[in-house]
């Protein structure tokens, strides 16, 4: 059966309700009303909030859209520095939340997750008692993934300082570490993606990039065929992308290009020469000091 992903160009985020961001949601299987959601940003760091974070106007319009078809809805991330309540005031998400009533929080009540490879990760009870998970990552260049989008924004349901302890121990063994990702993403409720690449990161990232204006949302019900159409449209292969080459290596239908279908927009419509990625991928050095200053952040709620 074909996987549909759904390409759509788009305009910079109107200040009023988004027509664009409405349309791909209508295109998406969503649950009847009073269904709980976890809409769930890419609220990485309170630097660089403008770019690294996903765009306060895109979380807002899909948050208006479900709570007009009666969903419940709960806006939250896990920061591997930091609170998301802080990321969010730094982004501007708080002020653009604040006229529906919901206000950022924080992914929190680790539940062990065991892993394959040995060890176990602390997966926030919060993200699993949802229905369903609407992620709303931002494309990004990544220098330890090269590229991310849906399945890696989905990492951000660990809760934080186990994520910014995995991204350090596990950020020189890119086979582990993309191990771990999917297998979060298999633990999680059902996930659909929009993304958010209006304006995208480029040269490296995910917080110290530049932006690239690729006029583009995406969306799917099935996060790895959003990231395998988005790894096409780049003109990458899966041995560039560590991610990518695990979901392959599991087999997973999403990662076969020659099962996705695009019932909007073709890959073609939208120019993405001279969006430059990390090459070499640079691993992340573990540093006690920077997990031990972010960990004070997040107790202390700042």
């Amino acid at each position: 059966m074909p996987l549909d992903v759904f390409l759509l160009r788009a305009g910079p985020p109107p200040a009023a309700p988004d027509p664009e961001v409405r349309r791909l949601l209508q295109a998406l299987p969503l649950p009847p009303a009073g269904a709980r959601v976890l809409v769930k940003p890419n609220l990485v760091a309170p630097r660089n909030p403008g770019l690294s974070c996903t765009d306060p106007e895109c979380v807002r319009a899909v948050c208006a859209a479900l709570l007009d078809l009666g969903l419940r809805v709960t806006v939250a991330d896990s920061p591997a520095f930091g609170t998301a309540a802080q990321v969010a005031r730094s982004a501007g998400l708080d002020r653009a939340l604040k006229p529906l009533g919901l206000a950022v929080r924080s992914l929190k009540h680790p539940r062990p997750l065991a892993l394959s490879f040995g060890g176990r990760i602390g997966l926030s009870q919060d993200a699993l008692d949802h229905d369903l998970i609407l992620n709303l990552p931002r494309l990004k260049a990544h220098g330890q993934m090269r590229v991310t989008a849906a399945v890696k924004n989905l990492f951000g349901c660990v809760s934080g300082f186990r994520k910014a302890l995995a991204h350090a121990i596990l950020g020189d063994t890119a086979d582990h570490f993309s191990r771990l990702i999917v297998e979060v993403m298999a633990a999680l409720p059902p996930v659909l993606t929009l993304l958010d690449a209006r304006l995208a990161m480029h040269r490296t990232g995910p917080i110290k990039g530049d932006p690239f204006a690729l006029h583009l949302l995406a969306a799917s019900a099935d996060p790895v065929a959003l990231d395998t159409a988005i790894y096409g449209l780049l003109g990458l292969g899966p041995q560039q992308v560590p991610l990518w080459d695990e979901c392959r290596r599991r087999n997973l239908p999403g990662a076969d290009p020659a099962n996705l279908r695009f019932p909007l927009d073709q890959p073609q419509a939208f120019e993405a020469a001279g969006f430059l990625l990390p090459d070499p991928l640079e691993p992340i050095v573990f540093r006690p000091l920077r997990l031990v200053r972010g960990r004070i952040k997040s107790l202390l709620g700042r």
